[in-house]
């Protein structure tokens, strides 16, 4: 019994909905946390989304903690940018030739931006969704983001169906959840 209030608790953590876009705060992140769960190697979100991405076989496993990361220092969803990365290239499998570019950002025809690292790719795209897509042209949601950042009409659809599959398989997995005592 002791373990079902365990997992209902982990589970209640997790499922707390967040939006797949970011809420203002008056305090910055970086000084409201004691001691970060980022530091202490137990972040549930990392453990999460490198389990969620191994089924996948995705070039992005190594860098789950970068997605959780930099999410944070945007104040974005965790998982929109790794979804994104889902819609648009199976999770960084199928993009243009050495580009690093799993989000079809700047792809249009021919053009292509290409990244230095994937690193530099999830930086440059969560600053760019956080900057550009909510802070300057106003977008509130993944459907008024979408509306801007793809040619699709389906596109926001696809992201929000990858934000939840996310949701899901942490569901299904509580042995990555963070667990209740450090």
């Amino acid at each position: 019994m002791k373990n079902i209030i365990l997992l209902a608790i982990a589970a209640a953590i997790i499922l707390i909905p967040q939006n797949a876009y970011a809420q203002e705060s008056s305090a910055s992140s970086a000084s409201t946390k004691l001691p970060n769960a980022m530091q202490l190697g137990v972040d549930s979100r990392v453990k999460i989304l490198t389990s969620f991405l191994k089924q996948y076989d995705s070039p992005l496993i190594p860098y789950a903690a970068d997605f959780v990361q930099t999410a944070d220092k945007y104040n974005l969803d965790w998982r929109l940018v790794a979804a994104i990365s889902g819609v648009e290239s199976t999770f960084g499998k199928q993009i243009p030739y050495n580009s690093y570019n799993a989000w079809g950002w700047g792809v249009y025809g021919d053009n292509v931006i290409r990244f230095k690292s994937w690193d530099d790719g999830i930086e440059t795209v969560s600053q760019g969704l956080r900057e550009r897509y909510i802070d300057q042209w106003g977008g509130n949601n993944i459907y008024e983001i979408g509306s801007m950042y793809a040619s699709s009409p389906a596109w926001a659809g696809h992201v929000e169906l990858w934000l939840g599959r996310i949701q899901e398989f942490a569901l299904r997995n509580p042995q990555d959840a963070l667990s209740i005592s450090l």
